[in-house]
C-alpha cells in the first residue's frame, strides 16, 4: 500500500494501512466527525494518519484496551512533546508543563488529580445548580430582545466563563484574562502534535506565561486567606509535615486546564445541541414537555458528537491492534466520535434518541485514571443551559446557513459561531411561563428606622440587573438555603442605577417569619434567592401626582417620587408612621423639602386625607401603598375622584366576602388544548398544575402577579388585590391562583 509523506518536518516515517479518504482538515469532518470516521472504520479500524504522524483507532473495543492500560499506552506524549519556548523555561520548566492531568500518569497523575478531585464532586457540582440557572438567565436577557445571536459566543461562552470563574472565586476583573488562557491553553496543548507557527507561537506562549504567574501568585494569596472556592481547596491541602501537596506553580498549571476543559468543551456540546434538536425536532417537543429529558439531550449529544474528537497516547511498547503493527514511541490517537458510534457496541448508533437505555454509555469523558474530572459540571451546566435556553426562547433554530467557522485543530476542533434565531414574541409569552431566579448578594445592610432594614443587593461581579420601573417588587425567598417562605418586596433604590437593588424590610413578628429571618439571619455578604422584578403597581405619566405612605409602604413611592421630580411633574407626599423614629428613609425625603409632610400619628394623629382628597385635583393621579385601614381610607377619601385616578399596592390580600358557596365550573385552556373542572375549594392554578400545564405562581394569594393569565371568554369573579375596579370590570386578565368563574358563568376560556 502507498502511503503520503506527512507535512510536517521530522514526522515519523509513513506506517500501513492508511485511509485515502480520511481528512481531519476537511470540511467533511468538521460537519460530522463521526459519520466521516464511519466511512473509513469498516475498512482500516486502525489506520496510519501522515498528517499527524500517528495511528488512528476507531472501533470501541480498541479505544477501551487501551484506555484501561496506562503502563502500554502513556499518556506523557501529550504534555511531554510540548516545545517550552527556551526564554520561558526558566519559570515554566518542561518538567512542570509534563505534569498536566492530561498529559500525565501515575504516579504524578494520581497525587495531582486527588488534590483537585473534591473541587470537582457530583454533589457539589449538583449544588451549582440554581446558580448556573440564574446565570443562565442573566445571559439570555442581553439579547433575548434581538431575535437573533451567535450562540457560541453571546450564550454558551459566556454562560461557561462565568461559570468556571465563578467556581475558582474570580472577579470580573479577571474576565478578558481567562477568556484568552483558555485559548492559548488549548494552542499550548495542541502543539505536542500539531506545531505551531511563529509568530503566532511567541504570542501564544507570552500570554500563557503571563496569566500563569498571576494564578500563581493568586494561590499563595488563597493559602494565607483561604475562602470558598476550588483555587483556595487546592491550596489548602497539605502533607502530613504541613507543606503543599502541590506548589502555586503545579496549581495555576491546573487552573489553566480547568479553565479550558470547564469552558470550550460544554460550549461546543451546548451548540452542538441545538444543531441536533433542529434535526430531530420531536426530541426538542419531549424534552420541554419533560424538563427530566435535558441531562439525556446533553449526553446523546456528547455521545454523537465529542467535543474532544480524539483521546491522544503514545504507545510504550511494540504492538499489533487489527491489522496494524504498532512500535514503541509511536503516537496511537482514540477516535471518541468513531467509538462512540461504533454499531457493534450501539444500536442505531447516528440515531439521536432521548431514550436510550444507558444515556451514559460512552466514552466522551474517557474512562479509567483519565476520566474527565469536570464530566459533573460539564453535564450539571449543559443540561441547565438547554433548559433554560429553550424554556425561555422555545422557537429558537440555526439560521439558514451555519457556516463551518472553527479553530481547525484535529484533535479540539473548537466552533466559534452558530448562528441562531428565534420568533421575539417567544419574550413576553415565556414570562408568564418560566420562572426566573437569581442568587444576588446582600452588598449593604442598613438599619432604615426602628424595625425596618435596608438590604442592598447586586450581582458579586458588577454586572448590571434586569431593568425595571417604579412600582415594581421581587420575590424573596427566606430561609435556609432558600427553604422558607416566598415574601414580596418593593424595589425602592433608582431605576437609574442597574448594579443594585435595594429593598426595605419591616420586622413583623406576627408573621409567618419571613421578615425575622431578613433581620436576624441576613448580613452583607449574605446570598439571597430573589425574582426578577415584577410590576403590578404601575407608575403611569401624569403632569401631577398625589402620594399617600403609610409606614413601610413608603418603599414603592420612593422610585416613583424620583421619576416624578425628573419628568418636571407637580406632586406632593403625604407620609404617615406610628412614630417618627419608625419612619424609614426620611433623610433621603428631606432633600425634597415642603413637597413631603411627615405626619408621625403620635404627633400628628391618623393623616387628614379629607384634607388632602377633598377636592378633585384635575390631571393628577394618586398613588397610595401601606396598610390595609390606609388603603380603605383613601378608597373612600377618592370616591368622588374620576375613575382610574386612585393606584394602590397591598402587601397582604384583601378579604373578599363571600354570600353563597362556590360551585363547579369548567375551565380550557386554549393554547394547551386542555379542558378540566374546577371543583369547589380548588383553584384554577391546582387544576392547570394538575394537567402538566405551566403556570408560574408564588404567593398564591392574589398579591403578587404571577399567576395572571388572559380571559379569552367567560367572566371572572375577581377575588385578588391587584386588579383595579376598573380593570376587574374589563375582564381582560385574572389572577388563577384565587379568582373564579363568575355566578351564572358555567365556562372560562384561558389563553394558557
Amino acid at each position: 500500500m502507498t502511503t503520503t509523506e506527512a507535512p510536517t518536518a521530522g514526522a515519523p516515517p509513513a506506517r500501513c494501512p492508511v485511509a485515502h479518504g480520511f481528512d481531519a482538515m476537511g470540511d467533511d469532518y468538521y460537519s460530522d466527525p463521526a459519520r466521516h470516521f464511519a466511512a473509513v472504520r469498516d475498512e482500516h479500524p486502525v489506520f496510519f494518519y501522515p498528517y499527524l504522524g500517528a495511528w488512528i483507532v476507531t472501533r470501541r473495543e480498541d479505544a477501551e484496551a487501551i484506555l484501561g492500560d496506562w503502563q502500554k499506552f502513556t499518556s506523557g506524549a501529550n504534555s511531554g512533546l510540548i516545545d517550552v519556548p527556551e526564554q520561558y523555561r526558566d519559570v515554566m520548566p518542561p518538567e512542570l508543563i509534563s505534569q498536566m492531568l492530561v498529559g500525565s500518569d501515575p504516579p504524578t497523575h494520581t497525587v495531582h488529580r486527588f488534590v483537585a478531585q473534591r473541587g470537582f464532586t457530583k454533589a457539589r457540582m449538583e449544588a451549582l445548580q440554581p446558580e448556573i440557572e440564574a446565570r443562565a438567565h442573566r445571559v439570555i436577557d442581553k439579547f433575548e430582545a434581538k431575535g437573533s445571536a451567535n450562540l457560541v459566543t453571546e450564550y454558551a461562552l459566556e454562560l461557561t466563563t462565568q461559570t468556571i470563574m465563578a467556581h475558582m472565586g474570580l472577579g470580573y476583573e479577571d474576565d478578558a484574562m481567562m477568556r484568552q488562557l483558555r485559548d492559548d491553553f488549548f494552542a499550548v496543548l495542541a502543539s505536542a502534535q500539531e506545531p505551531l507557527p511563529e509568530p503566532r507561537r511567541s504570542e501564544v506562549w507570552d500570554r500563557y506565561v503571563a496569566s500563569s504567574l498571576y494564578l500563581r501568585e493568586i494561590v499563595e494569596q488563597r493559602r494565607e486567606s483561604p475562602g470558598e472556592d476550588l483555587i483556595s481547596d487546592m491550596a489548602a491541602v497539605r502533607e502530613k509535615d504541613g507543606t503543599p501537596t502541590l506548589s502555586a506553580a503545579q496549581i495555576a498549571l491546573h487552573l489553566t486546564e480547568f479553565a479550558a476543559a470547564g469552558v470550550d468543551s460544554t460550549t461546543q456540546a451546548i451548540a452542538n445541541a441545538v444543531l441536533f434538536l433542529d434535526r430531530n425536532p420531536e426530541a426538542l417537543v419531549d424534552a420541554l414537555a419533560d424538563p427530566e429529558l435535558w441531562p439525556r439531550v446533553f449526553e446523546e449529544t456528547v455521545r454523537r458528537r465529542p467535543s474532544s474528537t480524539f483521546a491522544s497516547r503514545q504507545a510504550q511498547v511494540d504492538v499489533e491492534i487489527g491489522d496494524a503493527q504498532i512500535r514503541k514511541g509511536d503516537m496511537v490517537w482514540l477516535a471518541l466520535a468513531s467509538a462512540n458510534t461504533d454499531p457493534s457496541r450501539t444500536p442505531r448508533p447516528f440515531e439521536f434518541d432521548t431514550h436510550r437505555p444507558d444515556p451514559e454509555d460512552h466514552l466522551t469523558f474517557t474512562q479509567g485514571r483519565h476520566t474527565c474530572l469536570g464530566q459533573s459540571l460539564a453535564r450539571v451546566q449543559g443540561a441547565t443551559a438547554l433548559k433554560v435556553l429553550f424554556e425561555r426562547l422555545p422557537s429558537l433554530r440555526p439560521a439558514a446557513e451555519v457556516p463551518l467557522e472553527f479553530v481547525r485543530m484535529a484533535l479540539l476542533p473548537v466552533r466559534r459561531n452558530l448562528p441562531v434565531e428565534w420568533d421575539v414574541t417567544d419574550v413576553a409569552r415565556q414570562q408568564k411561563k418560566v420562572l426566573r431566579q437569581m442568587d444576588l448578594t446582600v452588598l449593604e445592610r442598613t438599619e432604615a428606622s426602628d424595625g425596618v432594614v435596608s438590604l442592598v443587593l447586586g450581582h458579586p461581579d458588577g454586572e448590571a440587573l434586569p431593568e425595571w420601573k417604579p412600582g415594581a417588587h421581587i420575590d424573596v425567598r427566606t430561609g435556609a438555603d432558600g427553604a422558607g417562605r416566598v415574601c414580596q418586596y418593593s424595589l425602592c433604590s433608582s431605576p437609574a442605577r442597574p448594579e443594585s437593588w435595594r429593598i426595605g424590610v419591616l420586622r413583623e413578628p406576627a408573621s409567618r417569619g419571613g421578615s425575622i429571618f431578613l433581620h436576624d439571619d441576613v448580613r452583607a455578604g449574605s446570598t439571597v434567592t430573589v425574582s426578577w422584578p415584577r410590576n403590578n403597581f404601575r407608575f403611569r405619566d401624569s403632569p401631577r401626582y398625589v402620594f399617600v405612605a403609610g409606614g413601610i409602604g413608603i418603599t414603592p413611592i420612593l422610585p416613583m417620587i424620583e421619576a416624578a421630580e425628573a419628568q418636571g411633574a407637580e406632586w406632593t407626599l403625604l407620609y404617615g408612621g406610628r412614630t417618627r423614629s419608625s419612619m424609614a428613609f426620611l433623610d433621603e425625603l428631606a432633600a425634597y423639602g415642603e413637597k413631603v409632610q411627615v405626619r408621625p400619628q403620635d404627633e400628628h394623629g391618623l393623616l387628614d386625607l379629607g384634607g388632602l382628597l377633598g377636592e378633585v385635583a384635575p390631571d393628577t393621579l394618586i398613588y397610595c401603598c401601606g396598610p390595609e385601614p390606609l388603603l380603605q381610607a383613601v378608597e373612600a377619601a377618592s370616591a368622588h375622584w374620576p375613575i382610574g385616578s386612585l393606584h394602590t399596592e397591598r402587601f397582604a390580600p384583601r378579604t373578599v366576602a363571600r354570600s353563597e358557596p362556590d360551585t363547579e365550573f369548567e375551565v380550557e385552556f386554549a393554547e394547551s388544548g386542555v379542558t378540566a373542572m374546577v371543583p369547589p375549594g380548588r383553584s384554577i392554578l391546582e387544576v392547570a398544575e394538575e394537567a402538566g400545564i405551566s403556570a408560574l405562581s408564588s404567593c398564591q394569594e392574589g398579591t403578587c402577579g404571577t399567576c395572571e393569565t388572559r380571559i379569552v371568554t367567560g367572566r371572572a369573579d375577581h377575588r385578588d388585590s391587584i386588579l383595579t375596579p376598573a380593570e376587574q370590570d374589563a375582564n381582560a386578565t385574572m389572577m388563577i391562583c384565587v379568582s373564579r368563574a363568575e355566578k351564572g358563568c358555567p365556562r372560562l376560556v384561558l389563553e394558557r
